[in-house]
């Protein structure tokens, strides 16, 4: 039923909580992990002209960071891996992978956003989510809360 299992991933603790669902799901159905991170353009594009350029730059070196502790754990796991980064607005990106890869699972954590991200978003990403798939989404509660 699971073969291609999508993690959307911010790098934050609380994301790394729901990879651990996905990673169980994964072994136990030899099934396929897709870390994906998203670099928020709302946020660099929102910054000043000086500022643009080393805050995408930060952003998407934190993306990177983000999917390589998927492929890590995922490694660790014994489970087959792809990750990809993105430039756009985050559950909008998370919507169009599901849409065009296709998977048959989403797992993401019931909040992950941290520092800027947490401040200037409005709603929440995992909300929106699952409100406009139809692909099946595993919501995980962050051990926080």
């Amino acid at each position: 039923m699971y073969q291609d299992i999508l993690v959307p991933t911010d790098g934050s603790d609380g994301t790394m909580q729901a990879l651990d669902h996905a990673l169980d799901i994964a072994a136990e159905r030899g099934a396929t992990i897709h870390g994906l991170s998203v670099v928020d353009k709302r946020l660099y594009l929102a910054a000043g002209e000086e500022q643009k350029p080393e805050l995408k730059e930060t952003m998407t070196e934190n993306a990177e960071a983000a999917v390589e502790r998927v492929a890590e754990a995922a490694e660790d796991a014994g489970v087959e891996c792809t990750t990809t980064v993105q430039d756009g607005i985050p559950y909008r990106a998370i919507l169009d992978y599901a849409a065009e890869t296709p998977v048959d699972l989403i797992v993401m954590g019931t909040h992950g956003r941290s520092g800027r991200d947490k401040l200037a978003n409005l709603g929440s990403v995992t909300e929106r989510v699952v409100e406009n798939t139809e692909t099946p989404i595993l919501v995980v509660r962050m051990g926080s809360e």
